[in-house]
């Protein structure tokens, strides 16, 4: 039996939180990510950028009266990419 590959964008865990917490929302700010994956504020920018290079993920960034906010929300190739990944865990299973 031959293992399909998992996505490697999708592989990393603060990466697949994004993800997961994306994939059943209308969308989510960068300080409820942050405060629900644990991640650094550094750290959790760097993993946006890669999933919204990816196309994965779409960045809008607004303010909110004179603060800065950033909206994240799943793209339909995200949602694709989540549910083949999923698959192809299940798999392994």
């Amino acid at each position: 039996m031959k293992f399909p590959a998992l996505d490697p964008l999708l592989h990393s865990e603060l990466r697949l939180a994004v993800v997961s917490l994306l994939i059943s929302s209308d969308g989510a700010e960068f300080p409820y990510i942050k405060e629900q994956t644990g991640a650094t504020a550094g750290n959790l920018s760097v993993q946006i950028e890669k999933l919204s290079a990816a196309g994965y993920i779409e960045v809008e960034k607004t303010f909110k009266g004179k603060k800065p906010c950033t909206l994240c929300r799943i793209t339909p190739k995200g949602r694709k990419a989540f549910e083949d990944y999923v698959e192809a865990l299940k798999s392994y299973l």
